[in-house]
């Protein structure tokens, strides 16, 4: 049966969570990370060398790094669907879900950290502001992409929508400027009906 391991409230792990809840899959959860633990315990390092959160076993194949986990599930159980067919498509889909990782994830991480892991005496709220900027940045184009999409590929939800659906909920549940992304908004709206969503990541940022 497929593992998972990871703590809930890790963005990369939601990603996972949300993406095997979306495909009806079985799996077994394993909580692991910061205060969890085990992620520095031998048995755990064997499976992934980085001591980090996600990491999944299935049946045999361990994998890390989320994105690719989102991946594997959805072209092993999803071909065609969450897991677009075609290189044109498919490659299509990859580039949104990196273009989270390269755009996105870099300067949403400071303004994470201090704004909800930082004391705010401690706060860098210029760093807050400049990626903030940053961020805005990225979301307008996100927002341009979206202006005639129902999700990010078109009329269904694929793997692009997970890593950037994960993003867009921290970053509304952020006291910032979100910025003039309609488009955005509308789409997040849309990923709020579906329960798999709710459930892994709609949840307190922490």
């Amino acid at each position: 049966m497929l593992k998972i391991f990871g703590r809930p409230n890790s963005i990369n792990v939601q990603k996972v969570m949300w993406a095997a809840n979306e495909l009806g899959l079985q799996y077994e959860h394993e909580t692991a990370g910061m205060a969890f633990g085990k992620v520095n315990e031998d048995w755990y390092r064997a499976m992934n060398p980085n001591s980090l959160v996600p990491t999944i076993d299935d049946d045999g194949v361990v994998l890390w790094e989320s994105n690719v986990i989102v991946r594997y599930l959805a072209a092993k159980h999803s071909a065609g669907q969450m897991m677009p067919e075609g290189d044109a498509e498919r490659a299509d889909a990859e580039m949104w879900m990196d273009w989270q990782q390269t755009a996105i994830h870099p300067p949403m991480t400071p303004v994470f950290w201090n704004l909800i892991r930082t004391p705010e005496s401690e706060r860098n709220m210029k760093s807050v502001e400049t990626n903030g900027d940053k961020v805005r940045d990225a979301l307008a184009r996100l927002n341009a992409r979206l202006v005639d999409r129902t999700f990010v590929c078109g009329d269904q939800l694929t793997v692009a929508d997970i890593p950037l659906g994960c993003v867009v909920y921290r970053w509304f549940a952020l006291p910032v400027e979100h910025g003039d992304i309609p488009n955005v908004r509308a789409w997040y709206e849309r990923l709020t009906e579906r329960a798999a969503y709710r459930e892994h990541v709609m949840l307190p940022v922490t």
